[in-house]
């Protein structure tokens, strides 16, 4: 039937050729002056506007310290509550196997 045709691979000769890069003719211009610079003279750039320093007043700072108490507060009793919640949901779940595991024992019983 067909078969397929394997292309040979030539015997290797241990040869590198390198790859030769022809150079490229850049064709030169002489250059033109201007008689007159069409350029403006450049300026210094101007000075970067200053930023103004935070001054904190005794009531600014007063507040700041009272915000950050406040959300403390907050995050700790709301961590807090979620702690409470499963700790009472685990507590309920094991009176609720106790139960279930003494039912069953006494209904085995009798």
């Amino acid at each position: 039937m067909l078969r397929p045709k394997i292309p040979t691979n030539p015997l290797p000769t241990g040869i590198v050729t390198p790859l030769v890069i022809e150079p490229t003719i850049i064709e030169q211009r002489p250059q033109q002056i201007p008689a007159t610079p069409s350029v403006p003279v450049p300026t210094a750039p101007a000075p970067a506007p200053s930023r103004p320093t935070v001054q904190l007043t005794p009531g600014a700072l007063l507040t700041v310290i009272g915000g950050g108490t406040a959300v403390v507060l907050v995050v700790g009793a709301v961590l807090v509550s979620m702690l409470l919640a499963v700790a009472v949901t685990a507590a309920s779940v094991a009176i609720c196997a106790l139960v279930i595991r003494s039912l069953m024992a006494s209904n085995n019983h009798r």
